[in-house]
Formats: structure tokens, sequence, C-alpha cells
């Protein structure tokens, strides 16, 4: 099993519309992924380790597939226009790693 974890950094001039990205994105995500994504996770970043210092993301989505083929075979057809959705909700840069679930 993998995760495909996109990670939203904050800054100072950074935007997220947290709204659309529930109600449009990831519904439209989850939509042209189909069977092969399994499960699906939103994070709201709300602060940092310490107090007063804010999250370092904004938002992070965490999607699970069986295997790195899975995700690649169901992501590439749909990859544009997942990707240029992104300027609807965001001014941030998106950060994608990809990890094997381990426990």
């Amino acid at each position: 099993m993998i995760k495909v974890s996109v990670l939203y950094p904050n800054g100072a001039n950074n935007k997220f519309d947290m709204d659309y990205y529930l109600t449009k994105h990831i519904p439209m995500v989850k939509q042209k992924l189909g069977s092969a994504c399994k499960e699906v996770a939103v994070d709201h970043g709300i602060a940092g380790g310490a107090q007063d210092v804010p999250a370092p993301y904004l938002a992070m989505a965490h999607l699970t597939f069986d295997s790195l083929e899975a995700f690649q075979k169901a992501f590439g057809p749909h990859a544009e226009a997942i990707m240029t959705d992104v300027p609807n909700y965001t001014n941030s840069q998106p950060t994608v790693q990809i990890s094997q679930i381990k426990g």
C-alpha cells in the first residue's frame, strides 16, 4: 500500500480556499482516480509545534493506493486536469511525496 501526500506550504502571502478544495477539487480528484484511490484524508494546518508558531503547511491531502503502479495508471491520464485546478484554490506551490505504508 502506498500513500501519496500533497503538502501545501504556508507562507506570508500564501492563500488556501479550503471550501473550494473540499467541495470541488477533492470530489473531482476522487471521480477521476476512481476505485484505484482507496482513501482520501485532508488535513487543515492550524498551528506549528510551539506556541504562536504558524502551521508549516496550510493543508495536506493523503491518498492511498494499492501500489505505485496503480497510482500512476489512475493519475497519468488526468494529471493535467487535476493540476490545472490548483490555482482555483491556492497560490501555494504543492510538494508531493509518495511513501510506502509500513504500519
